[in-house]
Order: C-alpha cells, then sequence, then structure tokens
C-alpha cells in the first residue's frame, strides 16, 4: 500500500526484534492490563507455540514488501482495516484512529487519542460509511461514521469480569458480532443500531452467544470473520491455537478440523480463504477452508524482515496489510523495538 519499500533493517534493529522475540517465549507470557485497575495480568503461551524463522517459514523481504508509518509515538497499532478509500490502523497504546489514502506512506491521525472515552483500541472494522472499533480492556466498542462522528458507544455488562473487547465482524444482514477474550461471550450490535444516527447514544452490549473452551485467565476467543456461506462466523482462539464455526441460525458452535495455530491474533478472509495474523509466531498463516467451514488446511505461513508481534491483517487489493505492533514492548514498558510504529504491505501472493 506504500510508494516507498521497507528501508534494509540494520543488525542492531534485527537483534532488538530477536531479543524481542526471546524475551516473549522466556517469559512464555503475555501481560494484559486490567480495565478496572490496569494491573499487569500473566498470560502463559501455548507450549506449541512455533519460533519464527523456523523451517516452515519463509521470509518474503525484498519481494515487494513494503511499509507504512503512523504518525505517532504510542500508535502500537493493534489492527488494521481498509476499503477502497482509506487504510485504518487501530492504537493499542493511546486509542488513537489513524487513516491514509491507499498507497500513502504515512497514516495520520483521524480519531485523537481519549476522544469519546477511546483510550485503547484494539480491532477495527470498516461497513458502508461506518467505522467498528473495539476498545481493548476498556470494555468499550464504539461505532463512527467514516466521516468521523461518533455513532454511538458501547459498555461490557458489569458482571465483575475482566474484558478484552478485542474484535469484530459483520454478517450479511448488518448485525456487527464482537469478541472478548477474557469472557466466553460474542456480544451482537443490531445492525439497526450500526446504521442509524450519530447521537453518540451509549449502550450495554449484550451477549448473543456462549463460546466453549475457555480457558479462565487466559486470552481465548479474538478474531472473527464471517465464513462463506454467510450464516455462520469463525473466531480464532488466541490461547489454544483453535479455529471455531458459529452458526448463527442454531447458535451451534463446533470446532473446525485444522491444525492449532497458537497465538492466532486477527483474522481476515477472501473467499475461501483464511489470513491468521500470529502475534507471538509473528507470522500470517494462510488457510483455505472446506465448503460448510468444517475444514481447513494450512497452504503457507510468511512472515518478513522486521515482523514485530504481527496482531492484525487485512486484505487490500492485491496487498496483504500486517501490523507491526510492539505489543509486547507496550505490555511489558520495555525499550521500544523500533521508533518507528509500522503496518507492512505484502504481495497477496
Amino acid at each position: 500500500m506504500s510508494s516507498r519499500t521497507v528501508p534494509p533493517h540494520t543488525a542492531s534493529t534485527r537483534a532488538a526484534s530477536a531479543r524481542t522475540t526471546v524475551r516473549v517465549r522466556g517469559r512464555r507470557a503475555l501481560v494484559t492490563l486490567t480495565a478496572t485497575s490496569a494491573a499487569l495480568t500473566a498470560f502463559t503461551l501455548p507450549a506449541t507455540a512455533a519460533s519464527p524463522g523456523g523451517p516452515a517459514h519463509a521470509s518474503q523481504g525484498g519481494n515487494g514488501n513494503q511499509a507504512i508509518t503512523l504518525d505517532g509515538s504510542r500508535a502500537f497499532p493493534e489492527s488494521v482495516a481498509a476499503d477502497r478509500h482509506f487504510v485504518y490502523a487501530s492504537s493499542i497504546g493511546d486509542g488513537t484512529v489513524y487513516r491514509g489514502r491507499p498507497g500513502a506512506a504515512t497514516l495520520e491521525p483521524f480519531l485523537p487519542a481519549g476522544q469519546d472515552g477511546r483510550t485503547q483500541a484494539a480491532g477495527i472494522k470498516i461497513t458502508g460509511d461506518r467505522l467498528l472499533v473495539a476498545g481493548a480492556f476498556t470494555g468499550r466498542f464504539f461505532v463512527y461514521s467514516t466521516s468521523g462522528r461518533l455513532v454511538a458507544t458501547y459498555t461490557v455488562p458489569d458482571t465483575g469480569e475482566q474484558t478484552l473487547v478485542n474484535d469484530a465482524a459483520v454478517a450479511p444482514d448488518g448485525d456487527v458480532y464482537i469478541t472478548d477474550s477474557l469472557r466466553a461471550v460474542v456480544y451482537r450490535i443490531p445492525a439497526a443500531e450500526v446504521d442509524g444516527p450519530a447521537t453518540g447514544a451509549h449502550r450495554t452490549l449484550r451477549a448473543a452467544y456462549h463460546l466453549p473452551d475457555y480457558v479462565a485467565g487466559q486470552s481465548n476467543g479474538n478474531g472473527i470473520t464471517t465464513a462463506p456461506d454467510g450464516t455462520s462466523l469463525i473466531i480464532g482462539y488466541w490461547y489454544s491455537g483453535a479455529l471455531y464455526r458459529l452458526d448463527l441460525t442454531t447458535g451451534a458452535v463446533r470446532r473446525i478440523d485444522a491444525p492449532p495455530l497458537p497465538s492466532a491474533d486477527g483474522i481476515v478472509r477472501r473467499g475461501d480463504t483464511l489470513y491468521v495474523a500470529r502475534s507471538v509466531n509473528n507470522e500470517v498463516t494462510e488457510l483455505r477452508l472446506s465448503a460448510g467451514s468444517t475444514r481447513a488446511v494450512v497452504v503457507s505461513e510468511r512472515t518478513f524482515p522486521g515482523a514485530d508481534t504481527t496482531t492484525g491483517v487485512a486484505v487490500s487489493g492485491g496487498r496483504l496489510l500486517v501490523t507491526n505492533s510492539q505489543m509486547d514492548t507496550y505490555l511489558y514498558g520495555a525499550p521500544l523495538t523500533s521508533p518507528a510504529f509500522t503496518v507492512e504491505s505484502l504481495p497477496l501472493r
């Protein structure tokens, strides 16, 4: 998506990136913030997490990779989305939403940090003239018009549980479904509310479905997208790496027959192909779905020089956009791997 190529990474940058990966694996934890106290909580990594750069990984560097820079000192881009007009990225660091034209070298602040109580931003999606922003550990969710007007804000029910409002998918009927990685539910916002007038109304998120196999204290349901049939959703679990199919007609939730993908984060689908950003593994796994989305076969695993906690993924034209979130650095408070925050743009094939 950028007109410039990624500058060669220096040896010190590569070493810093390697140290980041080692630090994550050495601690065998991701650290999260609770919505109420901002205290640090350890998330044990799956024991099967693969090491970046191993035999199954083919570096794509030098094959048309490009970088899009975010103009912010605390960007920590968690998610990315694109339509034919703009590319958007969300900041877990301070809640800023960045935007730029396709092909731009830089994304500029579009929705300022802290506006409307948006102090963190995770999954970001576009549907028509609406921009959907998950509020991460704050337990909030935001609907904006693409002109920047606040349509509505939402907050999770006050149950006393920790929350991580993580990602969203839009069904063909316009309803929005939202994952909460720390609560075994999928929330639903009706299309009528999403498309309603921009009044800035405040509402409570309502659980539509309950999910199985949640492990207490771990990050579970994360990335979410629609299945090709349009009547079901596909949800990836960060901790176990499992994929699940949620039937919107019956409410049945079944595990998809697929290899485990530990640290599965953002997910995007194009036709019967899934692209799964795997944050700790610093790669994007491409899978082919069977008819009915009951099985998924790994087609390829891609990484690139400088990949740094790849939490988000989107498809834009013939490009794959991947966030270099530096999430572990944000959570640990360690020195930045790189002072520049970027979204990597890779050839789709």
